[in-house]
């Protein structure tokens, strides 16, 4: 049923014309109401008049007096418009109508009830309006917060990077704490796998390699390695991590330094691209990212493409 809080006028006047011809007498106008739940203040006026001075009222008098009184409680009589409004639409009883208003009483019933049906339809498609509205906004709020969260996260590992540039005194603390923050900036834009991963001998436990951390890259996996040197990265430094790549058939390489590649690894790595997707970084370059507020993705993603493209293992990209 339409959630209509008052009647329209044209709904009023339909009613008025309607309810006269369902009930045989003006008593039965009385009851019909009554029935409906008309609070007595509402219709006391009318069934005195009704009772006592019944030739000065007729039914679409009391009708009309009746609904007038309940349109104008406005949200309090709400349960009451409705249920008469109800009644009126199931009514199914016109043989109790006098005999020449039947034709006429089903024919004002069906034009209420294709009143009722036009404004139930709009009702749903306001309520459907609104559902999608606010399912947009809820949308809308939680990309808003998730912006926010994650511009608080990258606040927070930027800090905790430019910390480890006053550990100079801490070299193998702060080495395990640049694998962390790298880690979590992975995380934080949705690209990292795994982080601190170790391959173990299954009889002894011994850790036979271990790997920084894993990542996904444009649909491939990624073993990305950390070093905090004090000098360039040579072939010492740089072979294991070959090693572990090539030791897995369709995994490729990122590698991220502080202090820069000996020609000797430019030359290894420039070697390899046929074979390998396998691209440096600076450490330098992952500061001025979180400065910038750039987009991590976009950037490994131009890293690779130079690597594979062209043939370029280190673009260094800083603005």
């Amino acid at each position: 049923m339409a959630e209509a809080f008052h009647y329209p006028p044209e709904l009023f006047n339909l009613l008025v014309d309607t309810i006269p011809l369902l009930c045989r007498s003006k008593k039965d106008v009385v009851l019909f109401f009554r029935g409906a739940g008309v609070a007595p203040e509402d219709i006391t006026e009318v069934a005195n008049l009704v009772l006592h001075s019944p030739n000065t009222i007729n039914k679409y008098d009391i009708v009309r007096t009746v609904l007038t009184n309940v349109n104008a409680r406005g949200d309090s009589a709400l349960r009451v418009r409705r249920e008469i409004l109800k009644r009126v639409v199931e009514f199914e009883s016109f043989e109790t109508c006098w005999e020449n208003d039947q034709l006429k009483a089903k024919g004002l019933v069906a034009s209420i009830r294709e009143v009722v049906h036009k404004k139930d339809s709009f009702t749903r498609m306001k309520k459907e309006r609104d559902a999608e509205r606010n399912e947009r906004l809820a949308k809308q709020y939680a990309e808003r917060n998730a912006i926010i969260e994650k511009r608080i996260r990258l606040d927070d590992i930027k800090n905790r990077l430019s910390a480890l540039f006053t550990m100079d005194d801490k070299p193998h603390q702060r080495g395990k704490l640049l694998e962390l923050v790298l880690n979590d900036l992975f995380q934080a834009y949705g690209i990292l796998m795994r982080q601190d991963f170790r391959r173990q001998d299954h009889n002894t436990g011994v850790v036979l390699e271990q790997i920084d951390g894993v990542i996904e890259l444009n649909g491939q996996i990624h073993l990305v390695e950390m070093k905090w040197l004090n000098s360039p990265v040579d072939m010492a430094e740089f072979t294991p991590h070959l090693y572990r790549l090539f030791s897995r058939t369709d995994a490729h390489g990122i590698f991220i330094a502080t202090n820069g590649y000996t020609d000797a690894v430019m030359t290894e790595c420039r070697n390899i691209l046929n074979k390998k997707t396998m691209f440096l970084c600076s450490l330098h370059e992952f500061v001025m990212l979180l400065q910038r507020q750039g987009d991590l993705v976009e950037f490994l993603k131009r890293k690779s493409a130079a690597a594979s493209i062209d043939k370029n293992p280190f673009l260094e990209i800083l603005f």
